[in-house]
């Protein structure tokens, strides 16, 4: 008997549990038309078309607007070529500027706290 119980108390919280879900489902589905409504008004009141709407959708981002001017230029020598700093003793065809990430080789000069070994007279690096 006490099986019997068991099995109708199971049998009485799946069909709660179905309600329950009928009842967020609905809710959901109010929620989500709402949001939708607005979506739809703010596209009209933006001039946007469905077309526009789905191409951002696809591409997972939304559309650029316009770009303005930049106001200001990064520091002055932002992009410029500049003349290594250092050479590898190890293999003298790597170099580094002294610039950005440093190079294993480098990180290894200054752990072993000889990174000016590898520093390039300046008139070499004029010739």
């Amino acid at each position: 008997m006490a099986r019997n119980t068991v099995a109708n108390q199971l049998a009485s919280i799946r069909k709660q549990r179905e309600l329950l879900d009928k009842k967020e489902q609905a809710l959901k589905s109010k929620s989500h038309e709402k949001v939708l409504a607005q979506i739809v008004n703010m596209a009209k009141e933006a001039g946007l078309t469905a077309a526009d709407i789905a191409k951002a959708l696809s591409s997972g981002k939304p559309a650029k607007a316009a770009k303005a001017p930049k106001a200001a230029k990064k520091g002055v020598l932002a992009g410029k070529k500049v003349a290594p700093k250092y050479r590898n003793p190890a293999n003298p065809e790597q170099t580094w500027t002294g610039r950005g990430v440093s190079p294993t080789w480098v990180q290894a000069l200054k752990a072993a706290g000889t990174l000016d070994s590898a520093l390039i007279a300046p008139a070499a690096v004029a010739a």
